[in-house]
């Protein structure tokens, strides 16, 4: 494909900001966002001794992936990671039943796997079939 960087950019441009939105706006106040997230998982039963340390991880993960996604470094093990960050993220959502918010992680998954497989089906450098 002859635009393939350029159009590939502007796909991933969305998603990329979306990611790093979430989290470069949550950096400033991590502690109110990590208490907060506590808060909202008091009924799983996902203990807080693993939800506390995630609430102070996840903004950077998703800042970092963003970041990553917007400059293009690694595309492919970069949109891998951040599927695995929305699997884990719905998996937090289910046990609370936050079914809003799974929609938007699965619409978030949706656009990730697009952007996979567009990337694998038309990089010049790989022409591979997905495992």
């Amino acid at each position: 494909m002859k635009d393939f960087k350029t159009l590939f950019f502007f796909l991933r441009l969305p998603i990329a900001i979306s990611l790093a939105g979430h989290g470069l706006v949550r950096i400033p106040k991590l502690q109110t966002f990590t208490e907060g997230m506590v808060k909202s998982m008091e009924k799983s039963v996902i203990p807080d001794i693993l939800i506390t340390p995630f609430g102070y991880l996840l903004p950077f993960l998703e800042a970092i992936l963003g970041i990553v996604l917007l400059i293009g470094f690694k595309p492919k093990p970069t949109i891998y990671a951040s599927l695995a960050l929305m699997s884990i993220l719905i998996l937090g959502s289910s046990s609370v039943e936050n079914w809003s918010a799974i929609e938007a992680q699965l619409l978030h998954s949706l656009y990730l796997f697009v952007l996979l497989w567009f990337y694998i089906k038309n990089s010049p450098q790989e022409n591979q079939p997905v495992i």
